[in-house]
């Protein structure tokens, strides 16, 4: 039996920014991995693999056995502009800012 995860958009909690260092409100986000540059390092050095005859070089991953991914929170400072990133468990619903639901409320 899965459950719904539901965050609130804003959270209080510690900020080590150097211009807090205490207590303040945070802004929170989920994490999205960004595009992937065609400079980096790897990319480069697989691309250069990858040319001419040989077929594919490097092994593709088949065996996927994971239905989930672990959730992030990306938090940032409303006072100082500090980001930090928090990781979550395991979960199949997410949900960021939903209604906060009432324990013994009917369900409609």
């Amino acid at each position: 039996r899965s459950t719904m995860v539901n965050i609130p958009k804003t959270r209080t909690t510690f900020c080590p920014g150097s211009k807090c260092k205490a207590h303040k409100l945070f802004k929170v986000a989920q994490y999205k991995a960004g595009k992937a540059s065609l400079f980096a390092q790897g990319k480069r050095r697989y691309d250069r693999k990858q040319k001419g005859f040989g077929g594919q070089t490097k092994p593709v991953f088949k065996k996927k056995a994971k239905t989930t991914k672990k959730i992030v929170l990306r938090m940032e400072c409303t006072a100082c502009g500090y980001k930090k990133q928090q990781t979550l468990k395991r979960c199949k619903h997410f949900e960021l800012g939903g209604e906060k639901r009432v324990k013994g409320a009917a369900v409609y």
